[in-house]
């Protein structure tokens, strides 16, 4: 099942001509719990899924469903609250639509956050991972079809999927705010299902640490059309078979809530970060301070 590239032009039509004025430096994807990031910011521009043809609104209870452009450290940040997925049965387009108008963008830099299980024992719920790697448990990818005009070559390399500078800083971002990463490696399943325990523990000696519903899809293509990318779990749970007779999303959500502020301060670190690096280079002298507030 090949995407169907008119749904993207349509959809690039729709975007409100702020998006493509100059590109923005970092695009986020805002998984499950991870919404309330930038939230509170007033948005140069935005809109609703609803709104962009072959997006649709979301239909998962805590992805708040709209792509917003906005000023944060005196740099232009994209930032897609929430997300659609495979399993909701749309197909590839709504799936990966974020990446690839942000690709039309300009944008060089994505972080995609989700909320994933525990596999691995020392990921504890309220432990946060950044992804080293990803297992696509599912045997399909939004790249199947016919080479896309800006998707990269048609065999792409993913031996290094994830960037080591955004990883890095990442790592400086924790520190920041006092939190701590786990590296680990993301198992995709398709989903709507919790896996199983057999699932669990063959997942496991594949050697994953986590899993989950989403970020594979969006980081393949992201790699292929060579925007440098970075992922981090919040682990909401621990997987089946481990901890616990029952999994269900109300658990998700709880835990999601319990760690937002946290969340939301590693997200904005990681931004600050980024844009101060950026604005260094650009200015090409001294060290640039940091911005007080939150806006411009």
């Amino acid at each position: 099942m090949s995407v169907n590239v008119k749904v993207f032009e349509k959809a690039a039509k729709a975007l409100p001509a702020d998006f493509f004025d100059s590109p923005p430096l970092c695009g986020l994807i805002l998984g499950s719990g991870w919404g309330d990031a930038l939230s509170s910011e007033r948005p140069i521009a935005e809109i609703s899924y609803s709104d962009i043809p072959g997006m649709g609104a979301s239909t998962v209870v805590g992805h708040a469903g709209k792509m917003a452009l906005l000023m944060r450290y005196g740099v232009r940040i994209v930032a897609c609250f929430g997300r659609r997925h495979w399993y909701e049965g749309a197909g590839w387009e709504p799936v990966i639509l974020p990446v690839e108008l942000m690709r039309r963008m300009g944008v060089k830099n994505l972080l995609v956050t989700n909320a994933a299980g525990g596999i691995n024992s020392r990921l504890k719920p309220g432990a946060f991972m950044v992804l080293r790697d990803h297992i696509n448990t599912v045997g399909n990818n939004p790249l199947v079809g016919p080479v896309v005009p800006g998707w990269g070559p048609r065999f792409p390399d993913q031996s290094e999927v994830y960037d080591e500078s955004l990883i890095a800083l990442l790592r400086q971002a924790a520190c920041d705010v006092g939190t701590t990463l786990t590296e680990g490696v993301y198992a995709f399943t398709s989903g709507p299902v919790f896996e199983t325990p057999a699932e669990i523990r063959a997942y496991a000696g594949m050697g994953a640490d986590a899993v989950g519903m989403s970020t594979v899809p969006e980081t393949t293509l992201a790699s292929a059309c060579g925007i440098q990318t970075a992922g981090l779990s919040c682990i909401t749970n621990m997987a089946a078979g481990i901890s616990g007779p029952h999994l269900c999303h109300e658990e998700v959500l709880a835990e999601t809530e319990k760690a937002t502020p946290v969340m939301s301060a590693l997200v904005d670190a990681f931004l600050l970060r980024l844009a101060s690096g950026y604005l260094m280079a650009a200015q090409g002298k001294g060290k640039v301070k940091r911005v007080k507030g939150k806006g411009k």
